[in-house]
């Protein structure tokens, strides 16, 4: 079990800080994404949970406590059909539902979509997506 932490206040922490924050939060479940305060001489530290793993867990003496001065930034885009294939490049990400190809950037922004006859095969390469349809082939240069 493991939780990442980011300090949300600003201050240099001492080398042994982890056992000290894992005493304070012992016995509380934690979740990924929380904001969790720990009391210290009195007074409230506020801290992103990073990572909780599992999520949630329940810190206990075994519990690794790891600080980080990263954030993790995620999105989730949902769609009606199922996903058949989602392929990363340099300028965002390609998603393949059914015979549709689907350019985002990584902002999730959709900068492109067609329906495409006979979909076989989707493929990325220098910044361009590659798509195999019956018998021709079409490049997309996003």
């Amino acid at each position: 079990m493991k939780v990442v932490l980011k300090p949300l206040f600003e201050a240099e922490l001492p080398a042994g800080f982890e056992e000290i924050v894992r005493e304070k939060l012992r016995g509380r479940e934690l979740k990924t994404g929380e904001t969790v305060e720990v009391e210290l001489l009195g007074k409230p530290l506020p801290f992103k949970v990073l990572l909780a793993e599992p999520s949630p867990l329940k810190v206990d003496k075994s519990t690794k406590i790891e600080f980080s001065a990263g954030e993790v930034e995620e999105f989730t885009l949902e769609f009606e059909g199922e996903v058949d294939d989602a392929i990363p490049f340099e300028k965002g990400f390609v998603v393949v539902l059914g015979s549709e190809v689907r350019i985002y950037n990584w902002s999730g922004q959709k900068i492109y979509s067609r329906e495409f006859e006979n979909l076989k095969r989707v493929r990325v390469a220098e910044g361009k997506v590659v798509v195999v349809h019956g018998r021709e082939v079409t490049v997309v240069e996003p």
